[in-house]
């Protein structure tokens, strides 16, 4: 650990580690009302959130540094180390699996403290100090030579653009890539304890402000219509650790104003436009507000996560199909083999963090509960710790999931950070405060007021959870458990065995205050039951989801073949014929009222009418080789068939 920091970098230090929202130089009427802990902080116990972050943190190590460098050295003049790997990394995209990587490596440090991760990073920053060192203007990556010269082009003013992902010379999203790389040399500096990083870090947003400085406000908005990743967000980040005004001023070159604009204003224009490309832009906006006084950002991140959450996500949390938003009132049409980017819930998780620490909501904990279990959980492979892109829901078809070495898909560099940080939004605290958001088995040690407290449960499969105080705090403290708004009833509350009388309702948070004693055993017991939730814009299609869980039809295996279940390309199997669904009869509700629970496991057995046969509905993330429905069809029970 690098010993010799100035004062304000060892404060942000600890700022991060802590989990603080507020970043140095939070303007005072953006401070958080609740923040959350450092990834250090909680320790995760045995639970499917363990085993897949334990499952990722042995992928990360079978990588090797050196061919994830090897553009980085290739293309500053020096000699390569290690083969190139495939896919994404062997295209004009090339290098954002670096920057996710070193993301992955400092949290799977910040969290674990193991120094296999943090002799990685350190091995692949001193690389990248030489290599920047060999550009010789601050750039420091490994993009082909194509998009390192189109951002060079940028100080001469060539922007042209051929449509939102190219420009006019070919380049494959530079910014979008550059971006990756930048937040992971943050996240070297701040969470994995490199004082080189940051060297390395304020170089590299030299060299963005430097190529940028003289394009004119016309020339930034379409160099803007290209994918331009979280450019915005880092820059502000940056700005927020160095408080110099440099960083503000080029972040403020990255305020892509036809997006924004209308979100701020309470439009919802998302159908028809890429939906990863713009929530981004959105947690930009978000940081504006936090370090730059800028509230504008707060209505514009708000608004969009309305919009996006209610009207624009499937049940598992996730959004799009094809990548693209599409108007609500038309999912039935876009049950594809192509919706839901696992990319596009990786991002707005991080922005359900950041509102929640502006207002602490159910409705926030409630989505971010969702997204984790049955998008982000099941989007990891269980034998390789593979990764999937587009998280299917065409009924009847199945999952498709990376290669270790070939694939490198943008889905695959966010999986990575995925699984590393799944301690970081259980507990969230006020000062006097412990927010229980999540019921995920973990360990919490906040050191600041001298609280240990275990939470142990076997929750979803059951419905309870038990917070332990395994060290009390000198002082009085607030305990605050989500009671979730799908509950069925109030949830009702036991300290050390005796019943609590509080509120407790649905969509609120249950609040114990006392002054805790070791050994203080505060149980939680939240009733729920199998409900159903209708397919935008249809009274006829519906999922059936038990707590926090969507529960799928298992249709039985899945076909092995050269791309099942593992692919080279994202697209490899969305052509590939799905089997035919069984259809329902009867109303959505009685169906669900009449399933019958498997005993010793979370399953349901469901009769389905057309035509009659027994399927098993599982969690849909358990699903991992099997095809598979989530979304049913339903026809008026006077219609049924074969009663």
């Amino acid at each position: 650990m690098e010993r010799h920091r100035d004062d304000a970098d060892m404060n942000f230090l600890r700022a991060v580690l802590l989990g603080s929202l507020m970043l140095i130089g939070v303007a005072a009427n953006a401070a958080p009302a609740v923040k959350a802990f450092g990834l250090g902080d909680v320790e995760l116990l045995d639970s499917p959130f363990k085993q897949a972050m334990e499952r990722n943190a042995a992928y990360l190590l079978s990588l090797d540094a050196d061919r994830l460098l090897h553009n980085t050295r290739k293309y500053a003049g020096l000699q390569p180390k290690g083969e190139l790997y495939g896919g994404w990394e062997s295209q004009g995209i090339a290098g954002h699996t670096l920057g996710h990587y070193l993301t992955a490596l400092s949290q799977q440090y910040a969290a674990t403290h193991d120094q296999r991760f943090k002799k990685r990073l350190d091995y692949i920053i001193g690389e990248m100090t030489e290599a920047q060192q060999a550009y010789g203007d601050g750039y420091v990556g490994a993009l082909p030579e194509l998009e390192i010269e189109t951002l060079r082009g940028f100080k001469q003013g060539k922007v042209e653009i051929k449509d939102h992902f190219f420009f006019k010379n070919g380049a494959w999203v530079p910014w979008y890539t550059q971006h990756k790389v930048l937040a992971g040399l943050r996240d070297a500096w701040t969470l994995g304890e490199s004082a080189q990083a940051k060297d390395v870090t304020l170089k590299l947003a030299n060299f963005v402000a430097d190529v940028t400085a003289g394009l004119s406000p016309q020339q930034q908005q379409i160099m803007l219509e290209v994918e331009h990743g979280g450019m915005r967000e880092v820059l502000f980040d940056i700005y927020g650790l160095t408080q110099d005004d440099r960083y503000l001023k080029v972040a403020q070159r990255f305020e892509h104003r036809a997006i924004l604009d209308p979100l701020l204003a309470g439009r919802d224009e998302l159908p028809g436009k890429h939906a990863n490309t713009q929530i981004p832009k959105v947690i930009g906006a978000a940081r504006g507000y936090e370090v730059a006084d800028q509230s504008e950002g707060r209505s514009i991140a708000e608004n969009f996560w309305k919009a996006v959450v209610r009207n624009h996500s499937w049940a598992i949390g996730g959004n799009s199909d094809g990548e693209f938003f599409f108007p609500p009132a038309s999912a039935s049409e876009h049950l594809s083999a192509a919706t839901a980017e696992t990319c596009n819930t990786y991002n707005m998780l991080r922005l359900t963090e950041r509102l929640f620490g502006w207002q602490p909501q159910v409705e926030y904990a409630d989505f971010e509960e969702r997204a984790l279990y049955n998008h982000i959980l099941a989007s990891q492979e269980p034998k390789q710790g593979m990764f999937t892109y587009f998280m299917s829901l065409q009924p009847g078809h199945f999952k498709t999931f990376s290669t270790p070495h070939d694939s490198f898909w943008c889905c695959v560099g966010s999986g990575m950070e995925n699984h590393t940080k799944y301690g970081a939004a259980i507990y969230f605290h006020a000062s006097d405060a412990v927010y229980v958001n999540l019921f995920i088995p973990s360990v919490l040690r906040w050191e600041e007021r001298g609280l240990e407290l275990q939470q142990r449960t076997a929750y979803p499969v059951e419905n309870r959870t038990s917070l332990t105080v395994s060290k009390a705090p000198a002082a009085a403290l607030a305990l605050r458990v989500r009671v979730p708004s799908w509950a069925t009833g109030a949830a009702t509350l036991a300290l050390n065995g005796k019943k609590v009388a509080v509120e407790a309702k649905p969509g609120s948070y249950a609040t114990v205050q006392r002054q805790w004693k070791q050994g203080d055993v505060l149980d939680v017991t939240i009733p729920m039951s199998v409900r159903t939730e209708s397919l935008h814009g249809t009274t006829d299609q519906f999922a059936f989801v038990y707590g926090p869980v969507v529960l799928a039809g298992d249709l039985g295996p899945a076909p092995l073949s050269e791309t099942v279940p593992y692919a080279k390309e994202q697209a490899a199997n969305l052509k590939v014929e799905p089997v035919v669904v069984p259809m329902l009869a009867g109303d959505s509700q009685q169906l669900a009222a009449g399933l019958r629970r498997v005993p010793g496991a979370l399953a349901f057995t469901l009769i389905t009418d057309s035509p009659r046969q027994e399927i098993t509905l599982r969690p849909f993330h358990e699903l991992d080789y099997q095809r598979y429905t989530v979304y049913w069809k339903t026809t008026p029970a006077k219609q049924a068939t074969n009663r």
